[in-house]
């Protein structure tokens, strides 16, 4: 069996479709980078709960995290295109954006917690949501989803020590 010639394979299918994906995060990730620039010095200040982590986990984790997540939304996008399953992928994506200069460039820890707090309930829809079109996907999500909920009891962790 030969493979697929190239010019019927559908565009959605085709793997260079995933960069845009990439690109998303990697820029979510830049520019969370920026707002995070004082973040080791930020985070060892700070009275911190038992559980945290040592710094230089979040770095390689949120890695991880990212590529991760640019698959699941490419994979999202090609089984079903764009509805409101994207939409909340980019939501999800606008919420992890914004949570990084709330607590480290503004210092708002509690505003950062309510607003972590939506970032999980958009990551949690997302795999409910995600299940019925791409089971892959969705399993991708499922480690986001344990980071940002564990990220959520660091938050709140962080709120009442300081």
């Amino acid at each position: 069996m030969s493979p697929p010639d190239a010019s019927v394979v559908p565009p959605a299918r085709r793997w260079w479709t995933l960069l845009p994906f990439l690109a998303a995060v990697v820029a979510v990730a830049g520019i969370g980078g920026l707002a995070a620039s004082g973040s080791r010095e930020t985070y060892r200040a700070l009275d911190l709960p038992p559980y945290a982590p040592p710094s230089w986990l979040f770095g390689p984790t949120w890695s991880v995290l990212y590529l991760l997540i640019g698959v699941a939304g490419w994979l999202l996008w090609r089984a079903g295109g764009w509805d409101r399953v994207m939409s909340l992928w980019v939501v999800q994506l606008l919420l992890n954006l914004a949570w990084t200069p709330l607590f480290f460039a503004a210092g708002l820890y509690t505003v950062a917690l309510v607003e972590i707090v939506a970032l999980a309930a958009a990551v949690a829809l997302l795999v409910v949501w995600s299940w019925r079109r791409s089971r892959t996907a969705a399993w991708l999500l499922v480690p986001y989803l344990a980071w940002v909920c564990f990220a959520t009891a660091l938050n709140a962790g962080i709120v009442v020590l300081n």
